[in-house]
């Protein structure tokens, strides 16, 4: 096991930055949009992140996604991937503050994709996640995610507890759960990771597509060695996930004691169609006016998951 996991390092290590050349370019140029300042690339250092996937119903999936044109990931047994990735965004532009990302894995185009070849052609079959719902702790970056890159970004208590054995996060809004997911703490693989990922969200009637960047040490467990705990609460956000048949059990678990990020300042947007008139998709721009710039974040959860939210 060693001697795979130092090949394994070796080979990842040669993977090239997938950061794209453009944003090298501009590294120190500044930017002001909305009244946010940025200093080029938008970009985090020194960031702790966990990561869990759980296998759910793959039919019950696709009735979470927007418009005709994202389909579910398919995995063998009729079944799709529920993404949960919580970053602890210590230095940014925008000060620190937590976000904790809940998605469907998805292909983009006019028909879903073959079993496989999604994680092998991402670009060809558009892979990437359908961002379900997504709170942070600072209105700041409600702001800048929400009115610049689409994102469904909303403020809410949140925490990033790092443990011995474990590595968890509890989001909750109102007084109301929305979840609480925990995991055990993978083997430290220490793989290097240098990946490109896509989020799709829906705002203003539009699919948003954007593109974030990582470079890291991963510690990675998979199928039985991977362990989590995921408890999905009653706040109006997470409500359709409930049908969503999520097995008990991960498929994958991933914690990153630091890593770098790059969020692309190019996107793409798309009108979301439907076969009914007057229907829309996403919070309209006006869930973005007179948001203001306050790095505060609301008081940290107080909900004992350990009893029904």
């Amino acid at each position: 096991m060693n001697r795979i996991l130092r090949l394994a390092r070796l080979g990842l290590s040669a993977v090239p930055s997938p950061v794209p050349r453009r944003q090298r370019r501009l590294a120190g140029r500044h930017a002001l949009v909305d009244g946010i300042p940025f200093e080029l690339p938008v970009d985090s250092v020194d960031t702790p992140a966990l990561m869990a996937g759980f296998t759910v119903d793959r039919a019950a999936a696709a009735r979470l996604l927007p418009g005709d044109e994202l389909h579910p990931v398919a995995l063998p047994g009729g079944k799709g991937l529920l993404v949960i990735t919580v970053v602890d965004y210590l230095r940014t532009d925008i000060g620190r503050y937590i976000e904790y990302s809940i998605a469907i894995a998805c292909t983009h185009g006019p028909r879903p994709a073959p079993p496989l070849l999604p994680g092998l052609l991402r670009g060809t079959f558009g892979t990437g996640q359908y961002v379900v719902d997504l709170p942070v702790s600072s209105e700041i970056s409600v702001k800048g995610g929400k009115g610049i890159w689409g994102m469904p970004k909303h403020r809410a208590s949140l925490d990033f507890k790092v443990g011995a054995s474990a590595v968890s996060s509890q989001y909750e809004v109102d007084g109301r759960l929305g979840m609480y997911v925990e995991i055990e703490r993978p083997p430290a693989t220490a793989l290097p990771l240098r990946v490109g990922a896509v989020n799709y969200c829906a705002f203003r009637g539009m699919l948003m597509k954007s593109s974030v960047y990582l470079d890291g040490k991963a510690d990675i467990a998979v199928g039985r060695r991977a362990r989590a705990r995921l408890v999905v609460g009653d706040a109006p956000r997470v409500a359709g996930l409930h049908g969503l048949g999520i097995a008990d059990d991960p498929l994958f678990t991933v914690y990153l004691p630091s890593a770098q990020g790059v969020l692309d300042d190019h996107f793409e947007c798309w009108f979301l169609t439907s076969g009914e008139p007057g229907r829309t998709y996403g919070e309209p721009l006006g869930s973005v006016v007179g948001l203001g710039l306050s790095e505060d974040w609301p008081d940290p959860p107080r909900l004992d998951v350990g009893a029904d939210p």
